[in-house]
């Protein structure tokens, strides 16, 4: 219970459930990571736009929201991807979360992270002062 209370990071806390609860959101819908999207039932927002929340399913990470949903949380789109499916070019790539800071991050060639027992280049000469 007092994790919940208090870490925001790992799911819903007490205060996003009671503000769900207060504004009465209904459940829109779930993404494939298990998000889930909620929408209040009378507008109430900037310009008289319903307000919509995301609620993580884990790690609470901003790019972990798939383009299709990310539209329409920002009001891009009317209906919701559960109403109406954003069409997929055949150029499209898979969307991926932001994987900076953990181990799945890019790493480029050369790159110690990559590999850490690799042997010092011999075209590489470091700089000292008493050699300028």
């Amino acid at each position: 219970m007092l994790a919940q209370l208090f870490t925001w990071w790992n799911s819903t806390t007490f205060s996003t459930q009671l503000t769900l609860w207060r504004r009465a959101a209904r459940l829109v819908g779930k993404d494939e990571q298990g998000n889930r999207y909620f929408e209040e039932t009378k507008a109430s927002g900037p310009h008289g736009m319903k307000r919509r929340w995301v609620v993580y399913h884990g790690v609470a990470e901003a790019s972990r929201v798939p383009p299709d949903w990310h539209g329409w949380l920002h009001h891009t789109f009317e209906e919701p991807p559960t109403v109406a499916p954003l069409r997929r070019r055949v150029w499209e790539k898979d969307h991926l979360p932001n994987m900076t800071g953990t181990p799945l991050a890019y790493r480029p060639p050369g790159s110690l992270a990559r590999n850490p027992d690799q042997p010092v280049k011999q075209d590489y000469e470091a700089w000292t002062p008493e050699n300028a």
